[in-house]
């Protein structure tokens, strides 16, 4: 078993409902999708591929990445600390633009944000103590060799390497996209997610994600609002 903190949010808001029809899967439950939605000009096997990873991670910003429980840490406790986090923590706005990184695409923020960063930091921070050593096999799959000497030094402490000044919000549309197709994703993304790029996005919520078996999808085990 595996959890991470993600921000997400509420099963019933405009964005999610809109990265449910895009990715064909709900992190918060209900049956997936087996055809891209309307309107995107890709066939379903191309849109299958592409959207293949972020489906199985469901639909977020990754805030603290997944991590096993540390000895003598409970999910109950967990659950605990996530919640008196949420009542202390204000909620603050950002603006959403949607960005390529790398052969990727997400939606990211518009610029900036102190408050974000911040909130990111203190997550990573808070949530340490319950955070087991990464596995050799889990530090293997982080690419060590490819990292840079500060992402490597980041991995080594904190079990990822884009915490803190290597942060990074983004909330996954897409795995890779074949340089030749990034074009008609990057339209096909515009027309679905026109209704919220350059429009403010309230992070409200710190969403509890658990991965019960490893390879299996992540899901939302709980929300905690933001005050």
């Amino acid at each position: 078993m595996r959890y991470a903190l993600y921000v997400a949010p509420p099963a019933d808001h405009a964005l999610t409902r809109a990265a449910v029809s895009w990715l064909g899967r709900d992190a918060f439950g209900g049956p997936a999708a087996v055809q891209p939605p309307e309107g995107t000009g890709l066939d379903a096997d191309f849109w299958k591929t592409i959207t293949a990873d972020p489906r199985r991670y469901g639909f977020h910003a990754t805030i603290k990445a997944p991590f096993r429980l540390a000895e003598g840490k409970t999910e109950a406790g967990l659950q605990s600390a996530v919640q008196a986090f949420a009542e202390r923590t204000q909620r603050f706005e950002i603006t959403l633009a949607l960005a390529a990184i790398g052969p990727f695409f997400a939606l990211v923020e518009n610029e900036p944000s102190a408050a974000l960063a911040r909130f990111a930091g203190d997550v990573v921070t808070e949530f340490e103590p319950f955070r087991a050593p990464l596995s050799e096999a889990d530090y293997a799959r982080r690419r060590p060799e490819r990292l840079s000497p500060r992402e490597r030094e980041l991995l080594d402490q904190w079990g990822y390497p884009y915490v803190f000044d290597q942060f990074q919000f983004h909330m996954s549309l897409t795995g890779p996209v074949p340089v030749e197709r990034q074009e008609d994703v990057y339209r096909a993304l515009k027309r679905h997610f026109g209704g919220f790029i350059g429009k403010p996005l309230s992070i409200s919520h710190l969403a509890l994600f658990e991965e019960p078996a490893s390879g299996a999808d992540f899901t939302v085990r709980a929300l905690h609002a933001l005050q």
